[in-house]
């Protein structure tokens, strides 16, 4: 088998995808399940563990731990029937949008989990459309069917009234809250039942396949449910939406599964639907070097990658700092010398890893489609591309306005020199912006999208670096970049000029209204919100 045979086939088996959701809705759950049913783990942990209680693998840092939440983007690949799955867990939290966005460009396909009792919530709508403009195709698992709950009808409408898709409901959940007890399999007309085997979905739940009309079926459903069941499935077959997998694809249809990822009832029949579905790695768009833009080939294309996230101190012995890169096209293999497009240099790529939440495993070969992690000695950047030919650059990824922004100091002066190394290490992992005044150089302003992204970094610069700091919060609530001649920009005596890390301008305003009064002031310059 010749090596472009051998990438074909190893791009067939692999699924790369990202889960998104707003918080709470049960992502990192659905993501535990996904390792208990690869044969991964053999108890699946809650994600707010109680005393005793194992916390979820793919949360691995301790705040996350803590708080139940997930605040960085994991990356895991384990084998399920065959196929191999490397999923993005990312945060649900708004205030860590950017890092979920960095993290969906090195995903071919999302699963959006919705709460069944809540429906379509804001973080859900934004990092919908984030999947809309990139084009990548999303399932829907509609989970918590196990609680009260609104009517299946009604959030299959809210998904297409409010994110202006298509859905298709694959299955239909045979009742709801304590009288959910299966589904039905629309494409095989099944009714598939589920036993819970233990407390708190720690074990695979026991299925039971039955012909939607046997007498077993509708004896286990009772005749008034099973009449109101018979009613839903009437209605979506007369008015529901047809399914073709080049709609789902393009993005025009989004296939909706009603499941309990806590119980773990529809769990396996929805993850042996999304290998089936799910489209395994593709053609990427990059740029030549003269602004040209051409199609990267998965399996044409000799080995390329870019750098999709950085994280520190994932090894508390080594202190080290780790790039995650999402393979594009080639086999990666270990001890690999690659261009560094940025810094125009070879470097070798030796220890390369593989993700299990926080445990490594050290990696000969990588294929398209696979996240690999290789220890950062400070040479790689965020969008930061690698390849064996050069001549191109994927396309850079996009940079948000801060919205909040603060003073940081170290409470102990004497642990200058580690809040300086943890707050650079931090920023180059996007986790918080540092900004340099341009009126006062050595005037540093830290600044974030959210709040919690300041006390993520208090937490870490204390935990990881054992310094302890003090947060003043400055008055600006707004920012922008400026495109422009900067000697002719005329600003208000209460906004502040500041350089990015990359020495762009940027502009800060104590409101929307000073913003849009800078704008009409400044006729030939624009004020840009997203850098892409």
């Amino acid at each position: 088998m010749d090596l472009e045979t051998s990438i074909q086939e190893a791009v067939k088996k692999r699924r790369t995808f990202a889960i998104i959701s707003h918080p709470d809705a049960g992502k990192t759950t659905l993501t535990e399940k996904l390792l208990l049913y690869s044969g991964m783990i053999h108890t699946a942990g809650m994600v707010k563990g109680r005393k005793g209680r194992k916390a979820a693998a793919s949360d691995w840092m301790a705040m996350e731990q803590e708080r139940g939440i997930s605040i960085t983007s994991s990356a895991m690949q384990f084998t399920y029937k065959d196929t191999i799955i490397n999923v993005l867990d990312t945060p649900g939290h708004e205030d860590f949008s950017e890092d979920t966005y960095r993290t969906l460009t090195a995903a071919d396909c999302a699963i959006m989990v919705i709460d069944a009792s809540k429906g379509v919530e804001k973080q859900t709508r934004k990092l919908f459309e984030v999947c809309r403009l990139r084009k990548i195709p999303v399932l829907t698992f509609m989970n918590k069917m196990d609680m009260p709950g609104r009517e299946p009808l009604d959030l299959m409408n809210e998904v297409e009234n409010v994110l202006q898709i298509h859905s298709f409901a694959k299955n239909w959940p045979i009742g709801m809250g304590k009288e959910f007890q299966g589904v039905v399999d629309r494409a095989t007309n099944e009714c598939v039942f589920f036993t819970r085997t233990s407390a708190g979905g720690a074990h695979k739940a026991d299925i039971q396949r039955l012909p939607l009309d046997s007498q077993e079926a509708k004896k286990k459903i009772g005749p008034d449910n099973y009449n109101k069941l018979m009613e839903e499935l009437q209605l979506l077959e007369m008015a529901g939406n047809p399914f073709s997998i080049e709609e789902f694809l393009s993005g025009d249809v989004t296939p909706v599964f009603f499941a309990s990822a806590l119980t773990n009832f529809g769990v396996e029949p929805f993850f042996d639907a999304f290998i089936h579905l799910a489209p395994c790695p593709h053609e990427r768009m990059a740029l030549k070097l003269d602004g040209t833009e051409i199609e990267i080939d998965p399996c044409r294309t000799p080995f390329s990658g870019y750098v999709f996230k950085l994280q520190a101190n994932m090894d508390r012995r080594h202190r080290d700092s780790m790039a995650f890169i999402r393979i594009c096209s080639g086999r990666f293999e270990r001890d690999m010398v690659v261009k560094h497009h940025r810094l125009g240099r070879e470097i070798r790529l030796s220890r390369p890893h593989g993700m299990v939440a926080g445990e490594r495993t050290t990696l000969d070969f990588a294929y398209p489609g696979d996240v690999i992690g290789v220890i950062n000695p400070s040479l790689f950047g965020i969008g930061d591309t690698i390849s064996i030919t050069g001549g191109f650059n994927y396309k850079p990824l996009p940079q948000f306005q801060p919205e909040i922004f603060a003073r940081l100091h170290p409470k102990d002066v004497g642990k200058r020199k580690s809040f300086d190394k943890g707050v650079q290490q931090l920023a180059d992992e996007g986790a918080i912006q540092l900004l340099k005044s341009i009126e006062r150089e050595s005037d540093i302003v830290f600044a974030a999208v959210g709040q919690l992204q300041f006390e993520v970094m208090q937490y870490r610069l204390k935990d990881e670096y054992g310094v302890e700091t003090s947060l003043s919060s400055l008055p600006y609530h707004c920012s922008a970049w400026i495109i422009g001649d900067m000697k002719t920009f005329d600003k208000s005596s209460s906004s502040a000029l500041v350089q990015d890390k990359h020495g762009r301008p940027m502009i800060l305003f104590t409101s929307q209204w000073e913003k849009q009064y800078c704008m009409k002031q400044n006729p030939h310059h624009e004020l840009v919100d997203v850098l892409v």
